[in-house]
């Protein structure tokens, strides 16, 4: 009866050897390509270092005065735009400056390299069944597994600093934003693109004149989404270097400093509800742009 009992397992050197043969092969491919995969994100690192420059070495009314007209732009409400920098200068008053501007330097690479990866990878899905059937189930994989094992295969690719966190921060917050845009563009009315065929529209025409605008609002909340799950991932990026607030809460909690980790996190959560209501803001006024064009 002990095979009941026992769930059957693989053999126990059958699994240590094939461990052993896959943990050799990735450590032969890091020895062989480690330096040629650094090189390859140099740029990727000047951006992120010039990024983090800006904000942090910037005056700060200059950056409220930028954060209150982008607000602005993007909500046309005073509410929104006082929300915005009123977070700002509290955080600012607490001492948590620096390291917010780090952060939001983070988010904003972080973003901006989902959304040049994210919107053309939605696109293809929409417009092909067979891509989309290939690319879902690795989504799938990529939304569902935990965010601390991101971090094994880039650390031992990259080691430690803030390449390695960026790019973890990426592969988690990326999926939103390939299936929004592919939903976007599905979601967009037949009757409309039956329109643009009647005109003679060519397919590249169809999908910039038509599909993208009329999906841009749903596109915005995969942006809304991503900004989300960038800063989610902000404390476990720290583990690996990655500047900004998750340090000071990564402190905290080695340390048991209470405050210390309230203030921050509470710091992160202000960005988020910040992020949050601009980007929301903006989607709203882009559905009713459309609603108002086409109703």
């Amino acid at each position: 009866m002990d095979w009941l009992t026992s769930f059957p397992q693989m053999n126990d050197a059958l699994l240590r050897d094939l461990k052993k043969t896959i943990d050799d092969g990735f450590r032969a491919f890091t020895r062989a390509y480690g330096d040629s995969i650094e090189a390859f994100f140099e740029p990727l690192r000047w951006f992120l270092v010039q990024s983090e420059r800006f904000m942090t070495q910037t005056p700060w009314p200059i950056i409220l005065i930028l954060v209150a007209l982008i607000a602005w732009a993007a909500s046309r409400n005073w509410r929104v735009v006082a929300g915005a920098v009123g977070t700002l200068v509290l955080i600012g008053y607490f001492g948590m400056w620096e390291d917010t501007m780090r952060t939001i330097s983070m988010i904003v690479v972080c973003t901006v390299l989902s959304i040049a990866v994210g919107i053309p990878l939605g696109i293809w899905m929409a417009r092909s069944d067979r891509v989309r059937a290939f690319v879902n189930p690795i989504l799938d994989v990529m939304q569902t597994m935990p965010s601390f094992v991101y971090l094994i295969p880039v650390v031992m690719l990259l080691g430690i600093g803030k390449v390695p966190g960026l790019i973890a921060v990426v592969i988690y917050a990326l999926p939103p934003m390939i299936r929004l845009t592919d939903l976007g563009i599905r979601l967009v009315d037949r009757d409309v693109i039956e329109a643009a065929d009647a005109f003679g529209a060519s397919s590249w025409q169809k999908l910039w004149t038509v599909q993208l605008p009329l999906a841009l609002p749903t596109i915005m909340t995969g942006v809304n989404q991503t900004i989300m799950m960038a800063l989610a991932m902000v404390v476990i990026a720290a583990m690996i270097g990655v500047q900004g607030l998750g340090q000071p809460v990564l402190k905290a909690i080695s340390n048991q400093y209470f405050t210390l980790g309230m203030f921050n996190g509470l710091a992160i959560v202000g960005i988020a509800v910040m992020f949050d209501r601009v980007s929301q803001a903006y989607g709203r006024r882009l559905q009713r742009h459309r609603e108002v064009v086409h109703g």
